[in-house]
């Protein structure tokens, strides 16, 4: 029996061409508020026995986690065989330890919320910290498909004499992967945060490789400060108005605008977050690392056997 794929709000596009590249139903799920705004959802298509994955990216997370979470225990309670979840931008990453006495380490609650709920995820670059891999975090598989390869193709049609830039030694990794997958040269910046929107960016210097395009390449744009004081240091020294390219646009309050007025050429994210700076399609990526969960939910039995609330299993 085929999979059902359900969309989100909002993530629709994404369900499509996942549905289309894996041979699986698109399915549909019926989300509104009440008046007093609690949450009601129903899925339309019929569910029992087929594994169901429900699509949703979670930037905002905070405005949709509850109804996911109704959405994936109804899809469990109608008779699906497991119940995936395809998140591409992965929430609540940052809060992985207690900095200060009293703080919730919210990345680890949000795992454990997560893995009651859903039998395995497969998300895009999450921007791992201080932990290594998922395992400590989350109590399903997680496969992480990975857009490097995309941006260097999106790079090699679309940028000539391209010089890639990380604003900071934790974007290396992805600047790295994405120059060499290019052919191209690149540079690590060096990035100093006073605050959530005070940045400052040291270590060009303006002789490097003036005479090239600058790529600006980061997994997430979210506040916008970070690539815009890159942007406008780049353009202080000489360098042509940059490109800048972002995995997960998020682009709180009004980081696109602040970003164009710095003087970027062009902004160019995938689709992990629909924007319409969208430019790089992720969907092959993410039905590539869907592939490598086939038969893996069954043969590992915590997938299956997790604690949960017992509910009773509707016909």
């Amino acid at each position: 029996m085929k999979p059902a794929i359900i969309a989100m709000p909002g993530n629709e596009p994404l369900a499509g061409a996942l549905a289309a590249g894996l041979d699986a139903r698109l399915g549909s799920a019926t989300l509104r508020r009440f008046p007093d705004s609690e949450s009601y959802v129903r899925i339309d298509t019929p569910v029992r026995g087929r594994d169901v994955m429900l699509v949703c990216t979670m930037d905002r997370p905070d405005e949709k986690i509850l109804s996911l979470a109704f959405l994936a225990a109804t899809a469990r309670d109608l008779g699906a065989e497991s119940v995936g979840l395809v998140s591409p931008y992965l929430s609540y990453m940052r809060q992985d330890k207690r900095f200060r006495k009293g703080e919730a380490v919210t990345s680890a609650y949000f795992g454990d919320l997560i893995s009651c709920y859903f039998d395995w995820m497969v998300t895009l670059d999450p921007h791992l910290h201080r932990q290594h891999g998922f395992s400590k975090i989350y109590q399903i598989p997680v496969v992480v498909a990975h857009a490097a390869p995309l941006i260097s193709d999106w790079i090699r049609r679309h940028v000539s004499s391209p010089v890639v830039i990380g604003p900071d030694h934790e974007s290396a990794q992805w600047v790295a992967a994405v120059a060499r997958n290019a052919g191209a040269v690149h540079l690590v910046l060096n990035k100093h945060r006073s605050g959530d929107r005070k940045v400052e960016i040291s270590g060009l210097r303006t002789a490097d490789h003036k005479h090239g395009t600058p790529v600006v390449v980061d997994d997430i744009i979210s506040t916008g400060r970070t690539m815009a004081e890159t942007v406008r240091r780049l353009r202080e020294a000489g360098y042509p108005a940059p490109y800048c390219v972002g995995i997960h646009g998020v682009f709180a309050d009004d980081a696109y605008r602040e970003l164009r007025r710095a003087g970027a050429r062009k902004i160019v994210t995938c689709n992990a977050i629909p924007h319409r700076s969208n430019a790089i399609d992720i969907a092959p990526v993410l039905i590539d690392a869907i592939g490598e969960l086939d038969g893996l939910v069954h043969t590992i039995p915590s997938a299956r056997s997790r604690t949960r609330p017992k509910r009773r299993r509707e016909g």
